[in-house]
């Protein structure tokens, strides 16, 4: 394993994140493995020296975080030796307070969050998307009694627009509040729009990146085929994947396949290594149900692609319209 700062921040954490989203209980998503079934799993990245995970409030309705506290708690002899990452944003219960970014939602959300991981602090507290309904001020206010009541050590946010992620950096710099270490986007060979406005941003600025579905919600690996066949079980029953990937991504899935057959080595590899060697950066979300998943994303590490490959990869992209911010 390798590790790296998150950032300009202080902070250290492994190449890979480990994203728990796959864990927690199999009635929000079928493809969500249990705590006895993601024990192995987590217990082998843990072995190959992740130690960086995030998950979030929302995942299974806060069984996610319960099931990574757990499974943290045995792995590790410390707090300190695991960097944990959750997220407030989406709707926790059927009150109007109960989503969003207001103040009063966040100071309840931390604690809950909290309470389910059973610590008494996460390292990166993270905004899951932007609240166009709270004035962003008092987001950062807020965010910034977080990390001065010790419930956070640092924060970061995901999917937005470069310009609003830039007004919350500016309002908590002339504040002199916490400003964000992170930006959580989406981010792929299939979907690359980020390499417009938000990664120039956060090189410039030296903020850590950290894509979630890196390997396109499987679509990298094969697990989808023109037409919309499927070969896994999440596959099937993904659906969010269907909205967001269409037959003209395929394109770039053979492209893959071409590298993939003078490499002979897997898709997900190649993918990923790709991803890996992107500016900017730090740790991509890996979401692992199977051993193999794991194996992928830790040899991707040692693959290093050439200029040809790398053109070959990239050459079939087309623009897409926005996805993922809301």
């Amino acid at each position: 394993m390798e590790y790296i700062r998150l950032g300009t921040s202080g902070l250290t954490v492994s190449r890979l994140c480990l994203g728990m989203m796959s864990y927690g209980s199999p009635a929000s998503w079928e493809w969500v493995l249990d705590e006895d079934a993601a024990a192995p799993i987590v217990r082998q990245a843990v072995e190959s020296g992740v130690t960086f995970f995030d998950t979030a409030d929302v995942y299974s309705d806060g069984v996610s975080e319960l099931v990574t506290g757990r499974l943290l708690a045995k792995l590790f002899p410390r707090r300190d030796d695991y960097v944990l990452a959750t997220k407030v944003y989406f709707p926790m219960g059927s009150g109007p307070n109960d989503k969003g970014l207001s103040r009063k939602h966040i100071m309840a959300a931390i604690d809950a969050s909290l309470d389910r991981l059973g610590v008494d602090h996460v390292d990166l507290y993270q905004i899951h998307r932007w609240d166009y309904e709270t004035p962003i001020e008092e987001t950062m206010r807020a965010l910034n009694d977080v990390v001065r009541a010790g419930k956070a050590r640092y924060i970061g946010a995901s999917s937005m627009f470069a310009w609003q992620f830039a007004k919350a950096q500016q309002i908590a710099e002339t504040n002199g509040w916490t400003k964000f270490v992170s930006m959580q986007n989406h981010y792929n060979l299939v979907y690359r729009e980020e390499e417009r406005e938000m990664i120039p941003l956060c090189h410039d600025q030296g903020v850590g990146v950290i894509p979630w579905s890196p390997l396109a919600r499987g679509l990298l690996t094969g697990s989808r085929h023109r037409g919309g066949g499927q070969s896994t079980t999440r596959a099937e029953f993904d659906h969010i994947a269907a909205d967001m990937y269409v037959d003209d991504d395929f394109d770039i899935v053979d492209a893959v396949r071409t590298v993939v057959a003078a490499r002979t080595l897997p898709p997900a590899q190649i993918a990923l290594s790709w991803l890996l060697a992107r500016p900017s950066v730090t740790a991509p979300i890996i979401g692992a149900t199977k051993p193999q998943h794991l194996d992928d994303a830790l040899a991707a590490l040692r693959i290093q692609l050439s200029d040809t490959e790398n053109a070959t990869l990239e050459a079939p992209y087309r623009p897409h319209a926005v996805l993922g911010h809301r």
